[in-house]
């Protein structure tokens, strides 16, 4: 079969799946969108719809499916997706004897650094790291064109890091963990607890004294000069900055790249967490700072990525 037949990439989110035709560069030729079922069956039954739906639009080869959660060491299995129904599931083998096709699991954070990697920001890296920002934190590590998973398949986990000891309870279960400081949800943790304070005016301010504030909103605040809306988004790009000096600690990488939503306002914050990262980093001043640089394939990282890993296991 060839290398170049396109490969079907699914991004499966706990509110919407999102799937997409790729061909060999990396080309979107079609897409299709559904909302996420509540059961297993259901998600599956959803999954095999949409490929024969892109499928009558280009035929493919393969399917990559990109999951938020936990996968065993051999990407075959669903252990736990804290948004998805599926729970110690084989996923893989019920959809490849469904579909009659390979079928391909990998995490989400990993799809989009692999997509980054063949066709992004990461292209011709060695060793490098992807910050995914969204709700929370995904992390994903590649070494010399290898995506590195740890021994039991859920490396690496950046955004559960303490980094406050006894702060903000976090859904994994513990407390102060990084991504509670510095995601599209802490943003908007970060902006009502400053509102709380008081002191603050402005129209966010306002929305904040009536509850059901979103990163989004914060976000949009900042970049109409919205003071505590900026203030928030300060402190957003110090924990970041501290989380990027925490990762070259241990990894010492040469890139990381800053993907997920909310890197889309990267213009916003970027530049003061590298200040911030090459002020905390151990031996800072004296050594090789890591470039800090966005995505380029923005949301679509992800189904770009799983569907280049798809089509690779087809043609291998």
């Amino acid at each position: 079969m060839s290398p170049t037949r396109p490969a079907i990439g699914f991004d499966i989110g706990g509110t919407n799946l999102r799937a997409a035709v790729v061909d060999g560069s990396g080309r979107v030729l079609a897409r299709a969108r559904r909302a996420t079922p509540g059961t297993e069956a259901a998600l599956e039954d959803a999954i095999v719809d949409v490929v024969g739906e892109l499928d009558a639009a280009a035929a493919v080869g393969g399917v990559g499916l990109a999951v938020a959660g936990f996968l065993d060491a051999g990407c075959r299995t669903v252990r736990f997706a804290p948004h998805l129904p599926w729970r110690d599931a084989a996923v893989a083998d019920r959809l490849e004897a469904r579909l009659g096709r390979p079928v391909t699991l990998e995490h989400d954070a990993n799809s989009a650094a692999w997509g980054e990697y063949r066709f992004g920001a990461a292209r011709g890296a060695g060793t490098w790291a992807l910050f995914a920002l969204g709700t929370g934190i995904g992390g994903a590590l590649m070494h010399e064109g290898r995506l590195f998973r740890g021994a039991f398949g859920t490396a690496p986990e950046f955004g559960h890091l303490t980094v406050v000891d006894g702060g903000r309870r976090c859904p994994c279960g513990k407390r102060g963990c990084l991504e509670r400081y510095c995601s599209g949800t802490a943003l908007a943790t970060t902006a009502a607890e400053l509102a709380a304070a008081g002191g603050w005016a402005g129209p966010l301010a306002e929305e904040a004294a009536g509850g059901g504030l979103t990163g989004t909103a914060v976000m949009a605040a900042a970049a109409a000069g919205d003071p505590l809306g900026r203030a928030a988004v300060a402190d957003f790009a110090g924990w970041l900055g501290r989380g990027l000096a925490l990762v070259a600690d241990v990894l010492d990488p040469e890139l990381i790249v800053i993907g997920g939503g909310v890197a889309a306002d990267h213009a916003m914050f970027l530049d003061r967490a590298r200040e911030v990262y090459a002020r905390e980093i151990t031996g800072a001043g004296h050594r090789p700072l890591a470039r800090v640089a966005p995505a380029v394939l923005d949301g679509d990282a992800g189904m770009i990525g799983v569907a280049d890993l798809a089509a690779a296991r087809v043609a291998a």
